[in-house]
């Protein structure tokens, strides 16, 4: 509002200025007058030796000077005074207003039309002209004043993005501050119980004693696991995730994930389906590893007991598609877009990074990731990489 108050105060005074055009009449008709004058001082004293076409000429430049300077008032002043000089000094009889010859009434005519019509229409193009000027200078004003407008406009947009950037980085610390708080104190709290039950003597048979050590192990598997999700997080948001890329052979490595994550699946059965003729992929192998490690926890976290997580992969041409498949809630619609987004938790207390990062993974590789429903319940998860192409050898 203040900027819209100066640029409408700078209007004023160019508008004061177009509607005072004309120049100055005073000014003008003091000049003229003074032009009259000096010529009637020069020329009359040669009166009797020049013609009356001398005189009148210069008399007439007089009248053009006043309107110039002065504008139409000014002109017609000169031009009246300047035809009145001229029949008194140089039409006789001189110094009277008596003109006794038709032809110099002729000339005394031709003289005030021909000044008046010079003055006028001399005055007329400098106010055309002043107007013009004007008009330019006020144009030249007003795109200077767009063009101020424009860049504090701009300069607004960029605050607001930068506030609206500063409040989506508050609201990320926020959320990984509560997923710190809720997936790191879980584990962590396992092992604190189990090292205090061990720091304090407590007697446990073999058998327990092998549970809770296994407790402890995968507990700390998982702290692992989600610090390094933290950390991967941290370098897709800085824009350090760069893929190195190798051929990967995808049973090899979904068996060998499954296989050390084998504590997350002992209330479910687990279903591998890759074809033997599956060709390579071309990525990052410890990045498609994290992948299918949060998948798979993922669907271990969701699926309900004794039912079935199925983990299988297809030949889509360039691509490959691979699917993680288990029966547990399902996601809705309205959440099937938002469910990557970062730190956005889960019905069941994920911390919202695993996802992301899937996300970010398989799209540095060329690929796309969605979710879909699984046909009599549950969640499908499914990725896309692109095929190893096989240089052949020269």
């Amino acid at each position: 509002m203040g900027v819209a108050r100066q640029e409408r105060a700078k209007i004023k005074p160019m508008e004061q200025r177009l509607s005072t055009s004309g120049g100055a009449p005073v000014a003008g008709s003091a000049l003229g007058l003074a032009l009259v004058a000096v010529v009637v001082a020069v020329l009359e004293p040669f009166s009797t030796h020049i013609t009356r076409a001398t005189p009148a000429l210069v008399l007439v430049l007089a009248v053009v000077a006043a309107g110039l300077v002065g504008g139409a008032r000014a002109a017609v002043v000169t031009a009246v005074v300047a035809a009145t000089a001229f029949n008194l000094a140089f039409i006789p009889p001189h110094w009277t207003f008596k003109v006794k010859v038709w032809d110099d009434w002729v000339a005394l005519g031709v003289f005030i039309g021909v000044a008046l019509a010079i003055g006028v229409l001399t005055a007329a193009q400098v106010d055309r002209r002043r107007a013009a000027e004007q008009r330019e200078a006020e144009m030249r004003a007003l795109y200077e004043q767009l063009t101020a407008i424009g860049e504090e406009r701009e300069r607004l947009l960029e605050e607001t993005a930068r506030v609206q950037l500063l409040e989506r980085v508050d609201e990320q610390r926020g959320a990984l501050l509560r997923s710190v708080s809720h997936d790191l104190r879980t584990p962590l709290a396992t092992i604190r119980a189990v090292a205090s039950d061990l720091r304090d003597g407590t007697v446990y048979d073999d058998s327990t004693r092998t549970e809770l050590l296994a407790a402890v192990c995968d507990e700390a598997e998982r702290l692992d696991r989600l610090v390094g999700n933290l950390l991967s997080m941290s370098r897709i948001e800085t824009g350090a995730l760069k893929p190195e890329r190798q051929a990967v052979a995808l049973d090899e490595l979904v068996h060998e994930r499954l296989r050390r994550l084998t504590p997350l699946f002992r209330q479910v059965r687990v279903q591998v389906d890759i074809p033997a003729e599956l060709p390579l992929v071309d990525g990052d192998y410890s990045q498609l590893d994290q992948v299918l490690t949060n998948l798979l926890e993922n669907a271990a976290r969701y699926a309900p007991p004794s039912s079935t997580v199925r983990v299988e992969a297809s030949d889509r041409g360039d691509m490959v598609e691979v699917r993680v498949v288990d029966e547990g809630i399902g996601v809705p619609d309205h959440e099937r877009a938002r469910i990557f987004e970062p730190f956005r938790r889960g019905e069941g207390g994920a911390s919202g990074v695993g996802l992301a990062i899937c996300k970010a993974i398989v799209e540095a590789h060329g690929g796309a990731i969605d979710v879909r429903r699984t046909p009599g319940g549950g969640a499908t998860f499914a990725f896309t990489l692109p095929v190893r192409k096989v240089v052949a050898a020269r």
